[in-house]
């Protein structure tokens, strides 16, 4: 069954499973479980077109899959989690689609962050945020006020997101910021992107079939582990984040170097 957000969030946050495990274990420590995840929900709007909707009714249906998705990888020991909800690219939408898009996010953030900060979650927003109406701006940096203290778990929205286009600001900080070209390093680089209180991703799971980064966490990425599902986005449940899980326990991470046990 996928993954449904039908019961509120409503215990304590030191109770909520959102932060322990049934035995009060939290597994956060252990090298097999990834620190950070990142997801590119894809699919909700082939997942509609198969049951007759709207593109719009799919992407509702996966905001709706959302907080139940935060709470199987945190159960789980994922202290930080990143949604890539909209890019840069997706302007070239449909308007109708677009427009129905900032609804949803509208109704979410109206939704979802009073019982995400009662469960500890803090909230984060990457990406060009300026292009967004005010309304929905002051919504954003409302929920981000919000839940700045929180820390038993982070989740970062990608909204007008690209990582070419953070790559170019990064730069264009730099320059306005006057650093001499000795003073750049991958360090210095990192400092300057969205992502700066951000460790990079362990891994990066793509839902709905294709098999692409499009754009997503480029810098970030450069030693992330890559799982690619096919389940569509409204449909990613439990089982599939054990599974990815899973794939991810099974992996070496040599970071360019080579096992102690290699020949």
């Amino acid at each position: 069954m996928p993954i449904t957000s039908a019961s509120p969030l409503t215990l304590p946050a030191k109770q909520h499973p959102l932060l322990v495990r049934a035995n009060g274990v939290h597994p956060a420590d252990s090298e097999e479980v990834p620190h950070h995840v990142a997801v590119i929900m894809d699919g909700n709007g082939r997942w509609a077109a198969q049951r007759g909707l709207r593109p719009t009714d799919g992407h509702r249906a996966g905001t709706e899959n959302i907080r139940a998705a935060i709470e199987a990888f945190a159960e789980r020991g994922v202290r930080c989690l990143t949604l890539f909800a909209f890019s840069t690219e997706n302007w070239k939408r449909p308007r109708p689609e677009v427009r129905g898009l900032m609804r949803i996010l509208s109704s979410t953030i109206d939704r979802e962050v009073q019982p995400l900060h009662e469960a500890g979650v803090k909230l984060r927003y990457i990406g060009r945020l300026d292009a967004l109406d005010a309304r929905l701006r002051r919504k954003i940096d409302e929920a981000i006020t919000l839940t700045q203290h929180n820390d038993r778990m982070t989740v970062c929205v990608a909204f007008n997101y690209g990582s070419r286009a953070e790559l170019v600001d990064a730069v264009r900080r730099m320059v306005a910021d006057g650093l001499d070209p000795d003073e750049v390093s991958e360090r210095t680089l990192s400092d300057y992107l969205y992502t700066r209180e951000l460790p990079d991703p362990d891994l990066i799971i793509r839902t709905g079939g294709d098999q692409r980064v499009s754009n997503f966490l480029l810098w970030q990425a450069a030693y992330a582990e890559y799982i690619f599902s096919d389940t569509y986005w409204p449909d990613f449940c439990e089982n599939d984040v054990d599974q990815a899980l899973a794939a991810y326990a099974q992996r070496t991470r040599n970071f360019g170097g080579r096992p102690a046990n290699a020949g």
